[in-house]
């Protein structure tokens, strides 16, 4: 989305009958805990042009509570940081938390996997170099957070990027191999036996919007 994007309005509903009451009325969340819930899932820094689109709020106010909610999370001390960078804002662990974190994904490596991150790890595994949305496609779940995290456990890397999207490549690591035992990425089962014939017809399903 580019700066041309026009602002949300700052006018009242009673000016103009077609414009919601936005994010904040009486029946649902308020702006900062919309806020809060939509860059808690933000893979990427989001500008406040777009938060304030989708939160039909002018982007003055957006901008003012965001930097109050950054302001805050200081203030408490918090393990995480709000952080304004490359155009937008998400949130970020606090650099003095980042030995517990090396420490959980690398040495506490006793924590077991989710279900949804050893499906993650298996489409990974079989249809690499792949992207985060092709995964996404192939399970019919949004795999974004999933796949940060086996980035982070070591077991998959960015593998360049695709010709023709852009979009970041992902492969499985030397890691990946070590923990199943395996000697090479030949010597993972054949999947074919358990996948349906029309696998391709349900992930292009499942990539539509």
């Amino acid at each position: 989305m580019t700066s041309e994007t026009p602002e949300v309005p700052e006018a009242s509903s009673e000016a103009n009958p077609g414009v919601g009451p936005g994010v904040g009325a009486e029946s649902g969340p308020g702006l900062r805990a919309s806020l809060e819930a939509i860059l808690l899932v933000a893979d990427e820094p989001v500008p406040v042009v777009v938060l304030a689109q989708v939160l039909e709020r002018p982007r003055n106010e957006v901008e003012a509570e965001l930097r109050d909610l950054a302001a805050s999370y200081v203030a408490e001390g918090r393990g995480f940081d709000l952080r304004e960078i490359a155009g937008g804002w998400r949130f970020y662990t606090r650099e003095d938390c980042a030995p517990l974190i090396e420490r959980f994904v690398s040495d506490g490596q006793e924590v077991r996997l989710t279900q949804a991150a050893l499906e993650t790890l298996a489409v990974v595994a079989y249809r690499q170099p792949v992207s985060r949305a092709r995964v996404s496609a192939v399970r019919g779940v949004n795999c974004d957070g999933v796949m940060r995290t086996l980035v982070l456990r070591g077991l998959t890397e960015e593998a360049g990027t695709d010709k023709e999207t852009g979009a970041i490549l992902y492969r499985t690591t030397g890691y990946f191999l070590e923990r199943l035992g395996l000697a090479s990425l030949q010597d993972l089962p054949d999947l074919a036996p358990f996948l349906p014939e029309n696998i391709e017809d349900i992930e292009d399903e499942n990539a539509r919007p």
